[in-house]
């Protein structure tokens, strides 16, 4: 493995302040309630009004959408709902009867309240709506409440118009920790949520994190700073390649994008072509400073190599241009979301193509898929055991229980196989515990 180019900088999930601001932030709101939020809106935010959306102000803020635009974020939604709805119906509820006697069966339960946050600081993420409040209704949630931090005099009006033709129920004009916060606390709706999903920064991010660890509530993933990866042989075009890697490098000046190949003169035609293409934006700063300071082309001798340091990396989103497309699909395992063949690039996901782009970063890929319809449904278990099936289910349960020293486990099996069969004889053997 050889690096064309090397990133200066690497990301970290979260800084030491960030956390311990966070940590604050979340106190406060847990000590002072609805004062607190009030106080950080207006400081934060600058917002000073009501934060639940009413009605009549949906109506009056869709109707700023211009039709065209509407008709696209239909689009988005009806192929990320088309999409999440089969996912809901790959997993079913089932019964089956292991032995005679023994009733097992699998429930899927929907969540009863999601908290979905969409981000709008530099871009209005309407498809990003889509993705969590869309996917969470296709998966029988009841309540979705979504937070987007106001722009303006309030949320951006195409954000409206997503959120609510997604099915959103509550639409808060909230950003930052303090909508975190609320959702999880049940703040100004009397309705905690039990996961909280969607995209932010750092410190959304770990605002999520520190609400998971005190058991508040779910999260989906940790959702940090954009990442993408193409993997790349000799036939794919460098063009296409710098023009995808320029892309995803205007998400923010952290957002770290590479290129993995096998090919040197792909290799260094990308190199000199990704800084024209720079240039060539709107708004060069954020690309030039992630690709300077994050950007990497990692030249590796073969696609097995490039399979092994796509793993090692497990980037968010994976691009293959490359020959053999079933083969990268079957051995690559560690990534959020996968682009198979020049066609498909990481914005078609992004936007509308139908699969979800809260997907997970910094290396989570390796334990973790992205957000999906299964994150907002409990998979629960019931079974019953008839008298009858006692006989060999109480029987290995209280033998069982005592090889692991659990004296009350087998008498409460001990008690069924008297009850039910009082004219046999049972050894209830009490086992040498120095044994197992």
């Amino acid at each position: 493995m050889e690096y064309i180019k090397k990133a200066q900088f690497n990301c970290e999930t979260v800084s030491e302040q960030k956390r311990v601001i966070v940590q604050g932030l979340l106190k406060d709101i847990k000590d002072r309630g609805e004062t607190a939020v009030y106080e950080m809106a207006k400081k934060f935010d600058g917002w000073e009004g009501d934060f639940i959306l009413s009605h009549e102000q949906r109506k009056e803020i869709i109707a700023r959408v211009p039709e065209h635009v509407k008709a696209d974020i239909r689009f988005a939604y009806e192929q990320v709902k088309r999409f999440a709805q089969a996912q809901r119906e790959s997993i079913r509820e089932f019964e089956v009867e292991s032995l005679p006697g023994v009733r097992l069966g699998q429930k899927v339960i929907p969540m009863v309240v999601a908290g979905c946050y969409v981000p709008g600081g530099r871009f209005a993420h309407a498809c990003s709506a889509i993705m969590s409040i869309a996917t969470a209704k296709a998966a029988g949630v009841k309540t979705v409440i979504g937070c987007s931090p106001p722009r303006g005099k309030s949320i951006a009006p195409a954000v409206v118009y997503a959120m609510d033709i997604a099915g959103c129920d509550i639409i808060l004009q909230m950003g930052g920790v303090q909508a975190i916060a609320t959702m999880a606390y049940g703040l100004f709706t009397g309705t905690p949520a039990n996961i909280i999903v969607g995209p932010g920064n750092a410190y959304v991010a770990e605002a999520k994190a520190i609400l998971l660890g005190t058991g508040q509530c779910a999260i989906d993933v940790f959702a940090g700073p954009t990442e993408s990866s193409i993997i790349a042989d000799r036939t794919a075009d460098p063009m296409t390649i710098a023009i995808d890697l320029v892309s995803q490098a205007e998400h923010g000046l952290d957002s770290p994008v590479w290129l993995h190949t096998d090919s040197r003169e792909v290799a260094l035609r990308v190199s000199d072509l990704v800084p024209k293409i720079i240039a060539d934006m709107p708004d060069p700063e954020v690309p030039g400073t992630s690709w300077r300071d994050y950007g990497e082309i990692i030249l590796c001798e073969n696609r097995d190599e490039l399979v092994r340091v796509s793993d090692l990396y497990a980037p968010e989103h994976v691009q293959v241009i490359a020959e053999d497309l079933e083969w990268w699909c079957d051995n690559l395992t560690n990534y959020g979301s996968l682009f198979l063949g020049e066609g498909s690039t990481v914005p078609q996901g992004d936007k509308c193509s139908g699969t979800n782009h809260i997907l997970p970063t910094k290396k989570a890929g390796i334990i973790s898929g992205g957000l999906n319809v299964h994150k907002f449904l409990k998979i629960t278990t019931y079974q019953e055991i008839s008298p009858a099936a006692n006989r060999v289910i109480s029987a290995a349960a209280s033998r069982l229980s005592r090889v692991e020293g659990m004296e009350g486990h087998a008498r409460a099996c001990d008690w069924r196989l008297r009850k039910y069969f009082p004219n046999e004889n049972w050894d209830f053997k009490v086992y040498d515990q120095k044994k197992y």
